[in-house]
């Protein structure tokens, strides 16, 4: 079993460094971290949480090849390996549309932009040069100056049934955030149908379930931080999810009306009802367990807590650590007969 925390890129850079150690500590593999545009540079959070830590594994989730060519991203991730003996991992993506509206960007051919980056950053690494796509070309110039310390994993954040099978063909993880968490086997089917044209050099792909969690020895309280997230975000899903929920587009119509033309975002978490709470995974660790066990028991391997995290984030890691890690890793391993 593996387990890794998700954050956003809008905290205070110690607050990170503070997270890590506590991950770390706690008994998770990995952490990641966002790189959305406008907020903190995920570059600086990871190399300062990769500084002050020493076998977690940390990740930027995810780097899109629109506002960084990928010779760039491939220069950072041989950078990144090089300083840190090779705990960095490296998500690509197409990024957000509307996020890329903001500074005059197309999301122009997604499934072929992020197969040819993933492409190009691994012929980087391999001491090529660039490979001659129809989106990213470079003459024979363009090839890394330095030896890059290994190949980089390649994680692909993926949503949509296209881009969740080209995660299956080219990538080393996936990254797909499942609402609801139980949308897990129905994601690995898509990667699995991908697997089926993947190149044999290529290592067994690491499928991260990815979902929204709110931990708190105080059920009301954990599941009151998860409805802030839903009131904010929940009108945003694609009716494919929201079917799977029992939910219509029209059921958050008042809760966006609050939250965003009223601005009062408690408010708004009020209407967040039961079937709204289910896309993600809100209550103690007793629930917790609970509710993940039939994920493991469907063949999930790599569960993967994102935010809000809790009411407070700290003792939230900490709680998962001791209530759910450790906690699932035990049962995993008395299962396989003692390898976890």
């Amino acid at each position: 079993m593996r387990f890794s925390l998700r954050l956003n890129n809008d905290l205070r850079v110690e607050e990170y460094v503070a997270l890590a150690r506590e991950a770390e500590a706690a008994g998770f593999d990995q952490l990641w971290v966002s790189h959305d545009l406008f907020l903190r540079s995920a570059p600086v959070l990871v190399a300062r949480m990769l500084e002050e830590t020493e076998s977690l594994h940390v990740g930027i989730g995810i780097l899109n090849p629109y506002t960084q060519h990928p010779g760039e991203i491939a220069m950072l991730a041989s950078t990144f390996d090089e300083a840190y003996d090779g705990r960095f991992l490296l998500g690509i993506a197409a990024g957000a549309r509307d996020f890329l509206s903001w500074v005059g960007l197309e999301q122009r051919k997604p499934l072929g932009t992020v197969r040819e980056a993933v492409a190009t950053v691994r012929a980087l690494q391999a001491g090529e040069r660039s490979p001659e796509g129809e989106l990213f070309h470079g003459d024979e110039r363009a090839y890394l100056r330095f030896p890059a310390p290994r190949r980089t994993p390649i994680y692909v954040g993926a949503m949509g049934p296209k881009m969740l099978e080209l995660t299956g063909e080219v990538a080393d993880g996936a990254l797909p955030l499942l609402f609801p968490p139980e949308l897990y086997t129905d994601v690995r089917r898509l990667i699995e149908t991908g697997g089926a044209r993947r190149d044999e050099s290529l290592p067994p792909i690491d499928l991260a379930a990815c979902f929204w969690v709110s931990i708190d020895d105080d059920a009301a309280a954990a599941r009151h931080c998860l409805a802030l997230k839903i009131a904010y975000y929940g009108h945003a899903l694609g009716p494919l999810i929201l079917d799977r929920l029992g939910l219509e587009a029209s059921d958050f119509d008042e809760i966006r009306r609050i939250a965003h033309d009223e601005d009062d975002l408690e408010r708004a978490a009020g209407l967040v009802d039961d079937r709204m709470l289910a896309m993600g995974v809100a209550g103690t660790p007793e629930s917790f367990c609970e509710r993940l066990r039939p994920l493991v028991a469907a063949g999930a391997r790599h569960l993967s807590f994102g935010p809000p995290l809790g009411p407070d984030p700290i003792a939230a890691v900490r709680r998962m650590g001791g209530g759910v890690v450790d906690v699932l890793k035990s049962e995993f391993s008395a299962e396989a007969g003692g390898d976890p």
